[in-house]
C-alpha cells in the first residue's frame, strides 16, 4: 500500500501526560499521530492494539470519559488521543469545552503530522463524523478514517460496509483501513500508514536540516 523503508515496530509505548488547554499541549519533536472519533467508537481498544498493551490506554464502558488530550511516546512517534464528540448524555456546557479543547489543539495543526479518524464499522458516519472530516479538510490537515469492531461484521457485511461508508465520506475505499481491537484485524495496514508518514516527516526534517545548512555557508 506505501513504500516504506522498515517496517515500524512497537516495542514499548508510555503515557507521557494529560493536557486540558493549549498551554500543556506537546510541542512534539517527531511525527504526532493525533487519534479523534465519537464517544464509544473504540479509541482506546484501538491504541492499546497499536501497544500491544491491554491497559495503556484506560476503557470505559461509559462513553465520553476521556475529556483531556492524552498522549502517548510510541517510540518513533508521539500519539495523541483527543476527547471523543457527540455523546448526546453530557451537559451543553461539557460539549463547548471538548470542542474549544478540538480545536485549540487542531490551531497548532503544523505540530500534527497525521490524523487517524475513527469511526464504528457497522453504524452510517453520523453529523459530527461529517463535520470532522470538513474540518480536517478545510485546514488541510492529512488523514486517514479507521474503522473498528470489523469483528462485529462477516466478511461480506464488512466489505458492503466499507463500500457504503466510503460513499458517504466522499472518500476513496483506499482511504479507509477497517480494524478489530479484538482480533488485531488491520493493525499491520494502520501501522503501514504510520511508518510512511514518519518516512514523510524524516524528508521534510532532513530537507529543512539541507536547507538550514546552504543559509549559514
Amino acid at each position: 500500500m506505501y513504500e516504506t523503508k522498515d517496517k515500524l515496530t512497537i516495542k514499548n509505548a508510555e503515557f507521557i501526560t494529560s493536557a486540558a488547554k493549549k498551554e500543556q499541549f506537546i510541542r512534539p519533536d517527531k511525527p504526532m499521530i493525533a487519534v479523534c472519533g465519537k464517544s464509544n467508537v473504540g479509541k482506546s481498544s484501538f491504541i492499546n492494539m497499536l501497544a500491544n498493551r491491554k491497559k495503556l490506554a484506560k476503557t470505559s464502558s461509559e462513553p465520553g470519559r476521556t475529556r483531556l488530550v492524552n498522549y502517548f511516546d510510541f517510540g518513533q512517534f508521539i500519539l495523541a488521543d483527543l476527547p471523543g464528540y457527540g455523546f448526546a448524555k453530557v451537559s451543553k456546557a461539557e460539549k463547548e469545552k471538548w470542542a474549544k479543547t478540538l480545536s485549540a489543539f487542531f490551531e497548532k495543526k503544523e505540530d500534527i503530522s497525521h490524523v487517524l479518524m475513527l469511526v464504528d464499522c457497522r453504524h452510517d458516519p453520523t453529523a459530527d463524523d461529517v463535520q470532522m472530516i470538513e474540518f480536517l479538510n478545510y485546514h488541510v490537515i492529512p488523514f486517514t478514517i479507521v474503522l473498528t469492531k470489523a469483528d462485529k461484521l462477516s466478511k461480506m457485511q464488512l466489505s458492503k460496509h466499507v463500500k457504503g461508508i466510503a460513499a458517504d465520506l466522499y472518500l476513496g475505499e483506499g482511504n479507509l483501513i477497517a480494524t478489530s481491537a479484538e482480533t488485531a484485524y488491520g493493525k499491520d495496514k494502520v501501522l503501514e500508514k504510520i511508518a510512511h508518514v514518519i518516512d514523510l516527516f524524516q524528508s521534510g526534517a532532513l530537507q529543512d536540516e539541507g536547507e538550514q545548512e546552504e543559509t549559514d555557508i
